[in-house]
């Protein structure tokens, strides 16, 4: 009787700290995911507000957008770590370049700042 008290004790112990230690996994980052931000500006490197920038993911062609803030800045979170995407903003006539960002870049929060230089 005893025994079957103390593996009682046991379980209910175990299934006590169980919410805890579930908690502490889920306050980990995923390594499967990450997130891109950056700032657009014109030519003249001033801040660009309402410049729309766009984020392609490369594999299956799909296309986010993001209308930058008063400073200029933009971020998409929840990315994949596994393909590819391309960054591009337009505003006004003009657009940027297009940068890449890589799934050989390992950084989870990737900073791509995006410059205005170019009509359409």
């Amino acid at each position: 009787m005893k025994r079957i008290l103390v593996v009682l004790a046991l379980a209910a112990a175990v299934l006590a700290i169980q919410p805890l230690a579930l908690g502490q996994r889920d306050k980990k980052e995923d390594t499967n995911v990450r997130s891109v931000q950056g700032t657009v500006t014109d030519a003249a490197g001033n801040p660009v507000s309402g410049a729309v920038v766009h984020l392609k993911n490369t594999k299956t062609l799909q296309i986010r957008s993001f209308i930058t803030k008063e400073d200029g800045g933009y971020a998409f979170h929840g990315l994949s770590t596994n393909v590819d995407f391309e960054l591009k903003a337009e505003h006004d006539g003009s657009v940027s370049d297009v940068k890449t960002l890589s799934v050989f870049d390992s950084r989870s929060k990737a900073v791509i700042n995006l410059k205005l230089n170019k009509k359409k």
